[in-house]
């Protein structure tokens, strides 16, 4: 398997429900390390796995819409607690639409699957991974 990783990050606030949190159960802020890696099984015909200048620019557009952002008042979370995990799946299935949608050029629609990333720290992070 072919796959190419691209990076951003993203800044938020937001809380959880629930004594499993602790003090996370307050208002807090979080800064994570998006990494997003793309599969395919066989290179394009250009020898890509996807063009990496579009996944960029793809993954900071669905990081930019979630960054700056309390959480707790977004309509998309209302109710929901947005960990590590939950948030690893938001951005690879908002990915994997724009793959669908052709955002990330023809040759995309090729891809196997994709990953998403996020690093909390230096010590811990969470990932998700689907196919497309």
């Amino acid at each position: 398997m072919f796959s190419i990783t691209v990076r951003d990050h993203i800044m938020v606030a937001h809380s959880f429900r629930g004594e499993v949190f602790g003090p996370a159960q307050r208002l807090h802020g979080a800064t994570f390390l998006v990494d997003a890696t793309f599969r395919r099984a066989e290179l394009d015909d250009d020898n890509i796995v996807v063009d990496i200048g579009l996944a960029t620019r793809e993954l900071g557009e669905v990081c930019g819409a979630l960054s700056y952002r309390n959480l707790d008042d977004e309509p998309d979370f209302e109710g929901v607690n947005t960990s590590t995990e939950f948030l690893a799946k938001v951005i690879a299935d908002r990915l994997a639409a724009r793959v669908r949608s052709g955002a990330l050029g023809e040759g995309a629609r090729g891809l196997a699957g994709i990953a998403v990333t996020l690093h909390e720290s230096h010590i811990a992070w969470a990932s998700y991974e689907r196919d497309l």
